[in-house]
């Protein structure tokens, strides 16, 4: 299989996430952000689904109200970063879901970047 045994590099790792139901990658989408948000915490995250999916401040909190999130909840750090609470990050991939028509394929890019993540976990 290779390092995460899953693929043995991020292409492969790639192809094999097509083949998988929407619900699967929903379910491994919000694994990884939870698994990442107890290592390096939510700004991380938060930062890593924006960048990842395309979403701009607006776009991010329009997606976590979308997906269930209560929008009252989303604030910034003393830095300035976005935050979401740990509980609710998983808002974010049903958001998504609803706002942007490409959400599967935003989703799997999420997946691959976080490839290094999963080797370490």
């Amino acid at each position: 299989m290779g390092a995460t045994g899953l693929a043995a590099n991020p292409t492969e790792y790639r192809e094999r996430l097509a083949g998988q139901s929407d619900q699967q990658l929903d379910v491994w989408v919000a694994e990884l952000m939870r698994d990442v948000a107890k290592r390096r915490g939510v700004a991380k995250v938060v930062a890593d689904i924006q960048k990842v999916a395309r979403l701009d401040e607006k776009g991010l909190r329009r997606a976590f109200a979308r997906g269930g999130g209560a929008p009252q909840t989303i604030g910034k750090d003393a830095e300035g970063h976005l935050m979401v609470p740990t509980i609710s990050l998983h808002f974010l991939v049903s958001g998504l879901r609803v706002e942007v028509q490409d959400a599967r394929t935003r989703l799997i890019a999420y997946l691959v970047a976080g490839f290094d993540e999963i080797v370490y976990v």
